[in-house]
């Protein structure tokens, strides 16, 4: 088990590693990144908020008849059904969600803490394409509310240099990643009024909506979604697990856009309790 001082470490080398543009695999060999990491940083886009209209105009304007969407829920970590899909499947278009922190880019991960964002922002050019977006986490800090708001990051084909162990890749892969902060549900019911309270469930069921609109207007077939704000953000991993359900199954402005979804929960736990209720969910139409 890697500790706080060695993810600290690692993070900062991948830092490090970004701003140069290469580093050196376990072969000894240079490998360069600095035109696929200008790439994805330039193309990353700030959806801000108000902006949903517009997305919902336009994935409304391509919609087709429904598909039959191929699912699979897995034990693993996002890296690693990415890896997956891309290295093993030759699927070379996936879009991921990062579990993103509403007010600090790539979470704790400079501070050597541990979860799904910030392992993705230890092994990928991820830190680079969101730190520059500071009006997104600037807006959450003035918030007053872990509700937080509805803006998202989209970042296409980054490129991930590290493995889940964190050792660095012979050769890179490419993978879109779309930053997306849930309700923080445990200090909003803390700290948060009645109101905002109330408001936890319907906020969350439209933000998935939106982030898959995000995935549909970009073209994405392949998704790597997950437990979404499961972990210390403490949402209820069956509401999540059916909101990504209607979304994607029986909303019909989003039906028709995914032919594979991979559900990456990573469950550690003596009874699986997270893992066994998205399988349980999405069982009948795997």
């Amino acid at each position: 088990m890697t500790n706080p001082e060695q993810l600290i470490a690692i993070a900062q080398e991948t830092v490090d590693i970004l701003k140069q543009g290469f580093y050196q695999n376990q072969k000894g060999e240079v490998v360069s990144i600095k035109d696929d990491l200008l790439a994805a940083k330039t193309g990353s886009i700030h959806y801000f908020s108000d902006r949903f209209d517009e997305v919902f105009r336009e994935r409304d304007r391509i919609a087709k008849i429904p598909i039959k969407t191929s699912f699979e829920v897995t034990n693993e970590t996002t890296l690693h059904a990415a890896s997956r899909l891309v290295n093993q499947a030759g699927i070379k278009k996936v879009l991921c969600l990062n579990f993103a922190s509403g007010k600090n880019p790539g979470g704790g991960f400079l501070r050597g803490t541990q979860a799904q964002e910030e392992s993705l922002a230890r092994a990928t050019g991820l830190y680079t394409c969101i730190a520059q977006m500071t009006d997104m986490y600037d807006a959450n800090r003035n918030l007053g509310s872990a509700l937080y708001t509805d803006d998202m990051i989209y970042s296409p084909q980054v490129p991930v240099i590290r493995d889940d162990s964190d050792n660095f890749l012979d050769k890179p892969f490419l993978v879109s990643i779309l930053t997306a902060p849930a309700v923080k549900v445990g200090e909003v019911r803390e700290k948060g009024n009645q109101e905002e309270i109330d408001r936890i469930e319907s906020t969350m069921f439209a933000r998935t909506e939106k982030l898959l609109s995000i995935a549909a207007i970009g073209g994405y077939k392949v998704l790597v979604l997950g437990a979404w704000g499961c972990g210390v953000f403490k949402n209820n991993p069956e509401n999540v697990a059916r909101y990504f359900y209607h979304h994607l199954v029986e909303n019909p402005q989003l039906n028709c856009f995914f032919e594979k979804v991979a559900i990456a929960v990573l469950d550690n736990s003596r009874d699986g309790a997270t893992i066994n209720i998205f399988r349980s969910i999405f069982s009948g139409i795997q």
